[in-house]
């Protein structure tokens, strides 16, 4: 428990100084005067909570990097159920301090539940580190605390943020097999171009062979290569670059996620993935309670995407002039009609949370739909990609070849 020094005044109008454990400075305040003392400074005994973890028995240790979200979820979850057995938040809080393995997120739960135990509310206190527990977390909790149904909030806020991973991990895991067939593929090619296409090149020179156009198009790629191999990396190196410099400004970064939108194929997944993400998180705020203009500010900041949080905007500023959430969600363009339509229906019978979960239930579904057709499309276009080029290598390494046999057996 935290240590109070005081200053007070006795009944002879004596100072007395001393120190005193209380849970917050209330407590340290009415347990002073009950020793008919008048408090004249109560202060929290500085290097107190920071010597030791919950319960007074575990130092913090040295830690570096960040808190994984597969890490959160779990603590989520955790606690979620700690709450819904009944257990105080302190006592929750404390669990799963000692049974967590050090790093960054054991050492801000160590300063929560002090704060916690101090006085302070459980949204206050983790609301004091915004890199591990964002803006629309902290209010999750805030709305479950002010309804007394901080069990039930954390169990939607647990199966939010499981649903949201699985969607980044379906996504993630389709991604592997194309890229990885893609890097061994140039790999490949550039062994080819490196040590192979050099030595016919130099056989065709000694043979003194005239090359068709093919043939010294792969040469001179094959020069490039040897010389200016390094450009290999440099070249995706400077996109990344380029892209980071352009998304730094507004203007920037919402063209970059309007090219998102549009790019053939990718596009339509990235629209419904950042879809199915507004509209759960905006479903999950507003049954947990959360008004809805400031659901709607917190969804527009953890949109991820510049033209999605443009859109937001709008439906924020509509709604504030009473106008409704379709009408503007419509105008942005950003979705099809059958988004906005259940919408228009959740808001007319009340249960639009509701409907925002449905919507983002069903572009789940059709995101992994749309990911698998992807993957089905990406084979055979590799497959189309990379023969087309061991064709045009071969033949153009071969043509010379021909030519020269040709003319040696007409000769």
């Amino acid at each position: 428990m935290p240590v109070f020094q005081y200053e007070a005044m006795n009944g002879q109008g004596k100072a007395v100084r001393d120190e005193i454990e209380a849970r917050n400075t209330d407590e340290a305040i009415a347990k002073i005067r009950a020793m008919n003392l008048f408090p004249t400074k109560v202060k929290e005994k500085a290097g107190k909570k920071a010597a030791t973890g919950p319960g007074g028995k575990k130092k913090r240790g040295f830690t570096f990097g960040g808190v994984s979200q597969a890490q959160l979820t779990t603590f989520t979850r955790q606690l979620s159920t700690l709450q819904d057995a009944g257990l105080p938040i302190v006592r929750s809080l404390r669990v799963l301090y000692e049974q967590m393995k050090p790093g960054v997120l054991k050492n801000v739960l160590q300063d929560v539940a002090d704060d916690v135990e101090s006085g302070n509310s459980l949204s206050e206190a983790m609301g004091k580190y915004p890199k591990v527990f964002d803006k629309l977390y902290v209010n999750m909790i805030r709305a479950g605390e002010a309804g007394g149904v901080l069990d039930v909030i954390l169990q939607r806020l647990a199966e939010f943020r499981e649903k949201s991973a699985r969607l980044k991990r379906r996504v993630k895991g389709a991604m592997i097999y194309p890229i990885a067939v893609l890097t061994i593929a140039l790999l490949i090619v550039s062994g080819i171009m490196v040590f192979i296409i050099p030595k016919f090149s130099k056989m065709f020179q000694e043979m003194n062979v005239e090359l068709p156009g093919m043939t010294q198009a792969l040469m001179y790629a094959g020069e490039l290569f040897k010389t200016r191999w390094y450009m290999i990396p440099v070249v995706p190196f400077a996109f990344f670059i380029a892209f980071k410099v352009i998304g730094m400004s507004s203007a920037g970064r919402y063209v970059l996620d309007w090219i998102k939108f549009k790019i053939p194929l990718f596009g339509n997944i990235v629209n419904k993935a950042s879809i199915s993400r507004f509209a759960r998180t905006l479903g999950t705020l507003i049954a947990s309670g959360v008004p809805i203009l400031e659901a709607l500010g917190i969804v527009r900041d953890t949109a991820g995407n510049a033209v999605l949080a443009r859109a937001i905007q709008n439906i924020h500023d509509s709604i504030r002039e009473g106008e409704t959430i379709a009408d503007p969600l419509k105008a942005a363009k950003v979705t099809d009609d059958m988004v906005c339509n259940m919408v228009s229906v959740g808001e007319e019978t009340g249960e639009l949370d509701k409907m925002l979960l449905k919507v983002a239930d069903v572009f789940d579904e059709e995101v992994d739909v749309a990911v698998e057709g992807l993957v089905s499309l990406i084979e055979p276009m590799m497959i189309v990609m990379l023969g087309g080029i061991g064709g045009f290598i071969v033949i153009s390494l071969f043509m010379p070849l021909i030519k020269l046999m040709g003319s040696l057996g007409g000769g």
